[in-house]
């Protein structure tokens, strides 16, 4: 286990509802058909757009987020870009459906499928490992060929993290570099890969399965991916990350090197992005994307059978 002190839940900066325009609120209740009485904004994350479950007065439950297209320009549009992608999936993918999306009074507002459920836990179990893997293994197999138009290519998308490698200072960073830039060999592929797998955009139903949200990263590319990126968090919290992949539909099946050049083509972007200030909008993310590049360097070093460095 590498320890953490991010405030898992509590990482997100969000506006509140009594932050929204009067006009905005109105329509928002409109929109839902109900007046809302009671509203619990969604901790988890690293944006500080309005996400938040609205209570009616009917007693109904609605998940809406909103962005002011002027002062929060660019989560306005990665709104508007969510809710385009998921126009586009197939009724059985395993994203929250996407209810209604509008732009009002310069405000981006969106309302998907309430999903009763929480977070996994953390430290994660194996139990919640399990659901959500199978739940990425569904979702890849559904998700393939790729629905919509105008995807970005995963091998054009993540094209300039390897040059990331030629302004960070790590261990083994010449051997990462050699490996990262291998990259368009292996993530090429026909499958919607969400490419933004964590806690924090995973719910956990009270029956045990899973939904996924937040598909505002989407790209096209390899099946296994998501499947892959989804065991950075169990693997910094202590669970065999290896014997999951042993016995994994997918990841079992993909070349061990393959498996490497992917981690090294993230560590890079988790390494680079830690390194720079912090947005005050969002306190915790340079912390988390630490986190993740020293629980991924460390597994890397551990797969690649690297002399561990030594402080």
């Amino acid at each position: 286990m590498i320890p953490s002190t991010i405030p898992h839940g509590r990482t997100a900066r969000r506006l509140d509802w009594a932050h929204l325009p009067p006009m905005v609120r109105a329509e928002i209740e409109r929109r839902i058909g109900t007046t809302v009485v009671h509203t619990v904004s969604q901790g988890g994350g690293f944006t500080p757009g309005f996400a938040s479950v609205l209570l009616g007065d009917d007693g109904t439950r609605h998940f809406v987020k909103a962005a002011s297209v002027k002062a929060q320009r660019v989560f306005a549009e990665s709104y508007r870009i969510e809710a385009r992608r998921l126009r586009s999936l197939p009724p059985d993918s395993p994203a929250p459906r996407l209810l209604w999306a509008d732009e009002v009074d310069d405000w981006m507002l969106m309302e998907t499928e309430y999903v009763d459920g929480r977070a996994p836990q953390r430290p994660w179990t194996l139990e919640e490992l399990a659901a959500a893997s199978d739940m990425l293994v569904t979702a890849a197999d559904v998700l393939t060929p790729a629905p919509g138009l105008g995807l970005d290519r995963a091998v054009d998308d993540w094209a300039d993290w390897v040059d990331l490698w030629d302004r960070i200072d790590l261990p083994h960073a010449d051997e990462c570099r050699e490996l990262a830039a291998r990259f368009a060999d292996v993530v090429d592929g026909t499958t919607l890969v969400h490419s933004d797998v964590r806690d924090d955009n995973i719910i956990v139903r009270h029956d045990g399965t899973t939904a996924l949200c937040d598909w505002n990263w989407v790209v096209m590319g390899a099946a296994w991916l998501d499947s892959l990126f989804l065991l950075i968090g169990p693997r910094g919290d202590g669970l065999d990350v290896e014997a999951h992949i042993a016995a994994h539909p997918l990841l079992s099946t993909v070349d061990p090197g393959a498996i490497d050049v992917v981690l090294a083509l993230v560590l890079g972007f988790f390494a680079f992005n830690a390194a720079q200030p912090a947005p005050h909008t969002s306190p915790y993310v340079r912390k988390a994307q630490a986190w993740q590049r020293d629980v991924v360097l460390d597994w890397l070093v551990e797969r690649r059978g690297w002399a561990p460095h030594l402080d």
